[in-house]
C-alpha cells in the first residue's frame, strides 16, 4: 500500500483528506457512523467571538450538481466552543484538530484565535476571510490583499500554532491576496470557499434563500477550485489546502497535482455521511491505478 501521510504546516498527518468547516459539525455526530480517527484532521464549524444564531430561514436551495447555502456562521461563540463543544469532541477525536474562525473586525479574528490557539486539541487555526453569507465581514476581508493581510498580522501576532488563511474565490486576483496573506505571516493558505450564488423560486418570484444570495459548492465548482489552487500553489512557498467539489479519491489526486498538500471535503459530507471515510479507504486503490507510491511525490505535481 502507498504512502499517504502529508506534513501540513510541520503536524503529520495520517492521509490529506479533512472534512471541511460547516460540513461536519464537531465531529461528534459523524462518530456515531464511523471512526473519524481515520481523518487526516477536521476543520470544526466556523467560530465567532460572540454567539451568532445565523441568517433567516430559507437557508439552502438545490442546484444542478451542488446547493446554496446561506447559514450565516451559526455558533455558540468562542466560550461556549472552548468549554463545551471541544471537551465533547476530544471523547471522540483524539488527534489535533483544525480550528476555523472568522470575525467582523480585525479584532474579532484576533480574540478568538488567542483563544482557540491556547486549546490542546487545536493543531491549526483557519482564518476564514471569504465567508459570503454574512453581511459586514466575513468575505470584506478576503476580497482585498490589504485587508487579508491585515487579519493575518492581527492572528500572528497573538498565536503560537500554524495559521491557515482561507480564501474566496469571488474575486478577480486570487493570487495577489494569497501572496498578502503569505507575506503578513500566513503559514498556509487554503482555497476556495464557496462561490456566490443564488436560485429563484418561479412561483413566488422571489429568491429561495432569505439572504438571497449564498454560498455555491458541490461538483459544478470543482474546476474553478483546481484552476485557483494551481495558480496559488505556484505562486507562494507555503502549503496550500485544495477544496471545492471535492467527492472521490481521483479528485483528490487531482487536486494535489494541481498543488494542495491537504484537501478538504465539504459538500459531499452533506450528501453521503460517509464521503471521507469512503474517500480514504479509495485512494490505496485510485494511487495504485495512476502508479502513484507516495502522495508527497505528486504535489505541485502539474507544472
Amino acid at each position: 500500500m502507498g504512502t499517504l501521510s502529508v506534513n501540513l504546516c510541520g503536524i503529520e498527518i495520517d492521509n490529506p483528506i479533512i472534512p471541511a468547516s460547516g460540513t461536519f459539525g464537531y465531529g461528534y455526530e459523524f462518530a456515531e457512523l464511523y471512526d473519524i480517527n481515520m481523518l487526516g484532521t477536521f476543520s470544526f464549524k466556523g467560530t465567532t467571538k460572540d454567539p451568532r444564531f445565523g441568517n433567516p430561514t430559507s437557508r439552502i436551495a438545490e442546484c444542478t450538481a451542488g446547493m446554496i447555502n446561506a447559514v450565516g456562521l451559526q455558533n455558540p461563540g468562542v466560550e461556549k466552543v472552548i468549554s463545551e463543544e471541544l471537551p465533547k469532541m476530544s471523547k471522540v477525536f483524539h488527534k489535533k484538530v483544525m480550528a476555523n474562525v472568522s470575525g467582523f473586525a480585525v479584532e474579532d479574528y484576533a480574540y478568538t484565535c488567542q483563544k482557540l490557539d491556547a486549546c490542546p486539541e487545536v493543531g491549526w487555526l483557519e482564518v476564514n476571510v471569504s465567508c459570503p453569507n454574512v453581511h459586514g465581514g466575513g468575505m470584506s476581508f478576503g476580497t482585498d490583499p490589504s485587508a487579508a493581510a491585515e487579519v493575518t498580522k492581527a492572528v500572528k501576532a497573538v498565536t503560537t500554532k500554524p495559521v491557515i488563511v482561507k480564501l474566496s474565490p469571488n474575486v478577480t486576483d486570487i493570487v495577489a491576496i494569497a501572496k498578502a496573506c503569505e507575506e503578513a505571516g500566513a503559514d498556509g493558505i487554503s482555497l476556495i470557499n464557496t462561490m456566490l450564488g443564488m436560485r429563484i423560486d418561479l412561483k413566488t418570484r422571489k429568491p429561495i434563500i432569505a439572504n438571497k444570495m449564498g454560498g455555491f459548492s458541490g461538483p459544478a465548482i470543482f474546476p474553478v477550485a483546481v484552476r485557483m489552487v494551481y495558480q496559488v500553489a505556484h505562486a507562494v512557498n507555503i502549503p496550500v489546502i485544495g477544496m471545492g467539489g471535492v467527492s472521490s479519491a481521483e479528485d483528490v489526486i487531482e487536486m494535489m497535482l494541481a498543488g494542495a498538500t491537504a484537501v478538504e471535503v465539504g459538500a459531499a459530507n452533506l450528501v453521503e455521511p460517509y464521503a471521507c471515510r469512503n474517500i480514504i479507504n479509495d485512494l490505496p486503490k485510485a494511487m495504485e491505478k495512476y502508479g502513484i507510491n507516495n502522495l508527497r511525490d505528486i504535489i505541485k505535481g502539474v507544472k
